[in-house]
């Protein structure tokens, strides 16, 4: 290639809106560019891909099962490798997932494999002011790593956010060292495309080099079958101190709403929901961070898919029990 790629990573805690963030970026990319996106999700099934564009001139590859920084590394090194072959992209923009430490992926783009193919630029976080108030979040090693490592800090979610919260947000990042590039805030998670072109300071350091090497190794999504009609695939993994489990059914599955919608807001413990639902002749992307959730509408239609996050394990039977409970009769042959 002629030159490099721009490359960004954009990271941040489970539930800070980095989807939508990178959906916004998208809207604001030149029609003449080839953009490719790499997501990484911690569960086993993948839904963000559900949730993105499908359109001329971007390529999107979803690495699922794990943190690309550690458990997925060597899959890392070839999912790049292979989306760079195939989509030959003006720009490239990584997406890890928010129990990911970025540490591992930025020494793979800037190692030998990819030093003279990639130009690793900002490296954007961000923050939901909210998350400084939960101290399980302020403890977790990666969620201070992915802050250290930022030259960008973008914080999201202020709707959603105290006056109070936002400002102690501001205070407490102004006193990070060194100092962050630039601290903004994000409008629903929309912020100028001219920030992924500031050059990456590579005298930002972790202070937790060492937290995610301890992930357990979860289940390859290769071994996936395909479902069948009432029939869903379950899959699970844990690592990083917490625990996932996800679906995939049919194409033809079709869910009821109402019934499907109370089912999943009455799990409890739930750190994260994500779901791609056909619903009739319409699909539905389910979007749940703790407490709080959101539903919209998807050009999605190859199944029906979700996957939980959770401190601890849930009684996933109980709960596909529950899943197909909210399944509509099949039409009568």
């Amino acid at each position: 290639m002629s030159k490099k790629i721009p490359t960004n990573i954009i990271t941040g805690f489970l539930g800070v809106g980095k989807t939508t963030a990178i959906n916004a970026l998208l809207a604001q990319k030149p029609e003449s560019e080839r953009w490719a996106v790499l997501v990484n999700e911690f569960g086993q099934i993948g839904v963000d891909q559900a949730a993105m564009p499908n359109e001329e001139g971007l390529h999107i590859k979803e690495l699922a099962g794990g943190c690309i920084c550690c458990a997925l590394g060597p899959m890392l090194r070839a999912g790049l490798a292979s989306l760079i072959r195939t989509a030959r992209p003006d720009r490239l923009i990584i997406e890890p997932t928010g129990l990911g430490h970025p540490e591992g992926i930025i020494d793979t783009l800037q190692g030998k494999s990819f030093r003279d193919i990639l130009d690793l630029r900002a490296v954007i976080c961000l923050l939901d002011p909210r998350l400084l108030d939960d101290p399980r979040v302020l403890s977790h090693e990666t969620f201070q790593d992915q802050l250290n490592l930022a030259d960008i800090v973008l914080l999201n979610k202020l709707d959603l956010a105290t006056p109070e919260q936002v400002r102690q947000s501001h205070a407490a990042l102004a006193g990070l060292f060194p100092p962050k590039q630039r601290i903004e805030e994000a409008e629903r998670g929309r912020f100028p495309v001219e920030l992924l072109d500031l050059v990456r300071d590579d005298t930002l350091a972790a202070q937790f080099p060492d937290s995610h090497v301890t992930e357990q190794t979860p289940e390859p999504l290769q071994t996936l079958a395909l479902p069948e009609p009432g029939k869903p695939i379950r899959r699970t993994g844990s690592g990083a101190d917490f625990v996932s489990c996800g679906w995939v059914f049919h194409r033809d599955d079709v869910f009821d709403y109402d019934r499907l919608e109370s089912l999943l807001k009455g799990i409890e413990g739930a750190v994260r929901i994500k779901g791609a639902f056909r619903i009739g002749y319409v699909w539905l992307f389910y979007n749940r961070v703790l407490e709080e959730h959101s539903i919209d509408k998807l050009a999605w239609r190859r199944d029906s898919r979700v996957e939980i996050i959770s401190r601890d394990a849930r009684d996933w039977e109980n709960l596909e029990q529950g899943l197909l409970a909210c399944l509509e009769p099949a039409p009568m042959a």
